[in-house]
């Protein structure tokens, strides 16, 4: 009696498939570029650098007096990003942690006579170099002032600072995470688009159809070996960071893991637009652009470089549309804050929407032929 076939193994074919995937990416200059060396040159250029200017984020007191000399050339200095109907306990939170450079409120305490302003400001270590800049701002302001009173010999003007302890927020703990973003986000969509396409044209995917491996078992074995890749990157590129410029993991090898998992769930956002390029493209001339088209606007607006509060309004309201910068914020905040996935709970969310639109998307522009 003969015994009856064993049934394919569809998870162990995809296991292979991602092992030559793997080797095969592993060995593309363009991936290793983008994944690595791009990111890590951007980390090592602004590690070196130390403290980067970025604009000065401030909270104002809600009933500081708007029409005082004092504040009308803080704003006028176009270096301080006002912040306005933040709690008292919010302010000290976000100080702690360095999201606020400085707390603000200034009094005229002689309404009837010649005035008199009290400035007060309250600053954190987490943020001590943007609140040496800032109190040398006030500094410039109130000397100017008081000059202007030196016949009287009064002081029109007096500072009174008090400084709050917390981490040090240095330029790679903004500069890394945004630099992981940039390299997911190549990878997913140029790494993506390029393979499958490439697969395609080859008549490679044409050929898997001979054979009893499932199609969603194809797809699941390419980008299996994708993520890998990116996390292998990812870990190196934190690791890097770590120990050669000091970047912060609150909990240690707990915040490590949290950032892989995180890059993971965006890495497979990113794929869906390289699976619609792919999709879309009619040869391989065409897949830069349109790959650019959806990676460059999120490069520069998405806080990869450059925090968005330094944009205009109307261009923070565009880079809060754009899912790489969620991906970035909540790596920074898993990162420098300790935050745990239920305080991302906002940025999961809009990754999540990201990615069920993009792959509804993708299943109707991807082609197997």
């Amino acid at each position: 009696m003969n015994n009856p076939p064993k049934k394919y193994n569809q998870f162990r074919a995809m296991m292979a498939l991602a092992k030559a995937s793997f080797t095969s990416t592993i060995h593309s200059p363009s991936a290793v570029v983008f994944t690595l060396v791009f990111p890590l040159i951007f980390i090592v250029v602004f590690g070196f650098i130390g403290g980067g200017v970025f604009k000065m984020d401030v909270a104002i007191d809600s009933h500081i007096d708007k029409n005082s000399p004092i504040y009308q050339g803080l704003v006028g200095s176009h270096s301080v990003n006002i912040i306005e109907n933040e709690t008292d306990q919010e302010v000290e939170s976000q100080l702690e942690k360095g999201k606020l450079d400085a707390w603000l409120n200034i009094q005229n305490t002689q309404p009837q006579g010649k005035p008199h302003y009290v400035v007060s400001l309250k600053t954190s270590k987490a943020s001590a170099d943007k609140a040496k800049m800032l109190k040398l701002i006030l500094d410039d302001i109130v000397k100017s002032m008081n000059l202007s009173g030196i016949p009287k010999q009064e002081d029109v003007a007096e500072i009174r600072s008090t400084e709050i302890s917390g981490r040090k927020y240095s330029t790679i703990d903004f500069i890394l995470p945004g630099q992981l973003g940039f390299a997911l986000l190549s990878t997913g969509v140029f790494g993506t688009a390029f393979v499958f396409f490439g697969l395609r044209q080859t008549l490679v995917l044409k050929r898997f159809f001979a054979t009893p491996v499932k199609r969603t078992y194809i797809v699941l074995g390419e980008g299996l070996s994708r993520i890998v890749f990116a996390l292998l990157g990812a870990l190196f590129i934190i690791v890097v960071g770590y120990y050669a410029f000091g970047f912060t993991l609150i909990h240690g090898f707990a915040t490590v893991i949290n950032m892989l998992i995180l890059s993971a769930l965006g890495l497979i956002v990113f794929m869906g637009f390289g699976f619609i390029v792919s999709g879309i493209a009619n040869n391989d001339n065409a897949i830069p652009p349109m790959a650019n088209i959806i990676t460059l606007p999120q490069f520069l607006l998405s806080g990869t470089f450059f925090s968005i509060s330094a944009f205009p309004v109307w261009l923070q309201h565009i880079a809060r549309v754009l899912p790489l910068t969620y991906l970035n914020d909540a790596l920074r905040r898993i990162a420098f804050e300790g935050a745990g996935f239920q305080d991302i709970t906002k940025d999961l969310l809009i990754l999540v929407a990201w990615g069920i639109v993009i792959y509804i998307a993708a299943a109707k522009t991807f082609k197997w032929e």
